[in-house]
């Protein structure tokens, strides 16, 4: 690698977003689709969102999940999973993905998104981001 690319991949943007994996009583899992006008539009991934500056991947998640479903999670309900680690052109994507099982309230696409409540092993099925894709393996082991 040039040393040039070398040091351009050590100072990119570190970004970093928690992911949920809403597991139903039926097992499936609840993705959504990115919509028009995002970056990545028309990908399914797993609901969350950026982390704030000085937020904890879990209260980041307990936020996005009320704003962009409208359903409450309790932090002792969010279990770690695993994480991603992708390299995107302008920025590096740390991901950490949680599960939960038990949330209140109804799930809603409060944000116009389209949801999907998909068996695991039909998750390979909906297009994803590349940093989402390797998550599907450990859902499929858990599950």
């Amino acid at each position: 690698m040039p040393i040039f690319e070398a040091r351009r991949a050590v100072s990119a943007k570190i970004v970093l977003v928690a992911a949920c994996a809403l597991v139903d009583a039926d097992g499936r899992v609840l993705i959504a689709q990115r919509p028009q006008g995002k970056a990545m539009a028309g990908l399914w991934e797993f609901p969350g969102g950026k982390v704030e500056d000085g937020e904890r991947p879990e209260r980041s998640l307990i936020r996005e999940l009320k704003e962009e479903l409208g359903i409450a999670v309790s932090e002792a309900c969010l279990a770690p999973l695993t994480f991603a680690s992708h390299s995107y052109p302008d920025f590096h994507l740390l991901m950490p993905l949680y599960v939960c099982r038990r949330w209140e309230g109804t799930v809603t696409a409060l944000e116009g998104q389209r949801l999907a409540w998909v068996k695991p092993n039909r998750l390979r099925d909906y297009e994803m981001p590349p940093a989402d894709v390797p998550l599907i393996a450990h859902l499929m082991a858990l599950l």
